[in-house]
């Protein structure tokens, strides 16, 4: 009987070292993905328009698990994406243009920044695809006098929500409610 309760105090010590050598490895971090040139071709993932038709500052998603890539006409499309329940959680890189570093008629893939340390102009008098975007910064100086010549709120990315996103104060601004003609 002893010998019995040896056998199986030892088969389940070598499983429990064998878990905690499977799940130390799966929590290694992985490295964050660079980001990836936008094309003269590539289709907005919420829209479908074509991104280098725009002005304003860009967005990209790339998430951790497929290694794919999102592309956003514009750092609205970017967080209506994000911000939806099924992604919100999810484990994704998102990259914006830092808009002190390119012209706002045609950034520069050059300037693309970690959105999550990104400073956020909202409400500016700026337009980017289909009406008003989010400006982004790489430093708190950049997104404040950027606010002063052109309007807006300075928010940090973790504190943009949906309500940021509402066009003419009422709509939420998303391609599937908006008016083409305005």
């Amino acid at each position: 009987m002893r010998t019995v309760y040896f056998k199986t105090l030892s088969v389940m010590v070598m499983f429990a070292v064998f878990l905690t050598g499977c799940s130390e490895s799966e929590e290694q971090v992985t490295e964050k993905p660079d980001p990836v040139h936008f094309e003269s071709g590539d289709e907005c993932h919420v829209c479908g328009m074509i991104i280098a038709s725009f002005d304003g500052p860009k967005g990209q998603a790339i998430t951790a698990r497929e290694q794919e890539s999102r592309k956003f006409c514009s750092t609205r499309d970017m967080f209506s994406w994000a911000l939806q329940p099924e992604n919100a959680k999810r484990d994704h890189t998102l990259y914006v243009h830092d808009m002190a570093q390119t012209s706002w008629e045609s950034p520069d893939d050059t300037a693309l920044i970690d959105a999550r340390d990104a400073f956020f102009v909202v409400g500016s008098e700026r337009t980017g695809a289909m009406g008003p975007t989010l400006a982004s910064f790489a430093s708190e100086s950049s997104a404040v006098e950027f606010a002063n010549e052109f309007g807006g709120e300075v928010v940090l990315f973790e504190e943009v929500t949906m309500q940021h996103l509402v066009r003419d104060g009422n709509q939420p601004m998303s391609h599937q409610n908006m008016d083409m003609g305005k």
